[in-house]
């Protein structure tokens, strides 16, 4: 008998990951990028008093984490404003959509988001055997009307909708979501992922009640704290929810330091203030190049700004894949329309002065190539 004997549904699944890492991408090219402005990443870093604390944590890395990240969940009951019950911290917010839809779906259960939406939530679906159902996006912006809509067409249990949007960085107002939550159907649970709120404009982060059973929202350390390497998430929910991520969630998957890193990081809010300045004088940087080589910047309540490149995915792909040939990683989102787009991190001046140089010429190239 042959072995492994892997399940029907393990068969079934292609053998990909949602993204290819930059390190892979530079391991296959055999150099470095000299501006890595792709992966959403905060490059302005984590406040310096998150890297003193978890620099004192690793003489301490021999034991677990706490298994109930008791004093990181403390300081957000306190920073948040709401009983400790209804927080539940995990391996960044991909890790505890895994444990979500573990919990939720099953082989054959409906599950909607849109069409080119983050596409980790999807790999998590397919890999549970639930069935995606995909809306397009409305001048940019993902379509709670139309998502709740499809939810109630297909009895859906979960909806996912990211605000702001990862890959165009468009958002709604928060009570604009709240608002929209009369349409959503019975059993349905609406997933907001609120990773890019700390970069937002005020009112953007939906004013949901804790107690609320039809949402669970999550946030992230990854993004305006600078520490997406340590791999700290985590959910905002009804207590019972919260509760029910015990049966499934593996419970010394928090890495220690990363515990003390993410606390110290929450107690330095004035860092925080510090990173939304840099990222919102970034995104105007990020603009000017833009409209300096005849293109539209979209804007962004992000760390990243989305570049119209004014034609189709196909001549976006040319721009960049030039771009990555003159050492600047970028991105770009995969779906129709929003692919005519290419995706910039914020970053240092010097960052994207590498881009600013490369531009010209990746666009050059990419112009050549479609005129045959």
């Amino acid at each position: 008998m042959k072995t492994p004997r892997y399940t029907p549904l393990a068969q079934s699944l292609p053998s990909t990951v949602p993204f290819v890492g930059p390190e892979t991408q530079e391991r296959a090219r055999g150099a470095s990028f000299a501006a890595r402005l792709g992966a959403n990443e905060n490059i302005f870093g984590p406040s310096p008093l998150a890297i003193e604390a978890m620099q004192r944590a690793a003489e301490e890395i021999w034991k677990y984490g706490d298994a109930q990240s008791f004093d990181l969940i403390q300081a957000l009951s306190a920073h948040h404003g709401i009983p400790a019950e209804n927080i539940m911290v995990g391996e960044g917010i991909d890790g505890l959509l895994g444990y979500l839809v573990r919990l939720l779906i099953g082989p054959g259960d409906a599950v909607v988001t849109s069409q080119g939406a983050y596409p980790t939530f999807n790999y998590h679906v397919a890999g549970f055997g639930g069935t995606l159902h995909m809306v397009p996006y409305k001048d940019d912006h993902e379509d709670p009307q139309a998502l709740f809509a499809k939810a109630a067409e297909v009895d859906a249990k979960l909806v996912y909708l990211s605000n702001p949007d990862n890959p165009m960085g468009s958002w709604h107002s928060g009570q604009a979501i709240v608002d929209a939550l009369e349409h959503l159907p019975e059993g349905a649970l609406l997933l907001l992922d609120e990773a890019y709120v700390e970069c937002a404009p005020e009112g953007t982060a939906a004013p949901v009640d804790i107690n609320d059973s039809r949402v669970i929202r999550m946030r992230t350390f990854s993004k305006a704290y600078g520490m997406a390497g340590a791999r700290v998430g985590y959910a905002l929910a009804e207590k019972d929810l919260i509760l029910a991520f015990n049966k499934v969630r593996n419970h010394f998957g928090m890495n220690r330091t990363a515990q003390a890193g993410a606390l110290a990081a929450l107690m330095d809010q004035n860092w925080l203030a510090h990173v939304q300045q840099e990222i919102a004088t970034a995104r105007g940087y990020i603009a000017d190049i833009a409209a300096e080589n005849g293109l539209t910047s979209l804007p962004s309540a992000t760390n990243f700004v989305a570049i119209d490149c004014g034609r189709d995915g196909d001549f976006a792909k040319a721009v960049l894949e030039a771009l990555l040939e003159q050492d600047v990683f970028v991105r770009m989102p995969f779906a129709a329309p929003q692919n005519r787009c290419i995706r910039i991190s914020c970053g240092p001046d010097e960052d994207l002065a590498l881009f600013a140089a490369a531009l010209p010429l990746a666009l050059a190239k990419a112009r050549a190539q479609a005129a045959g």
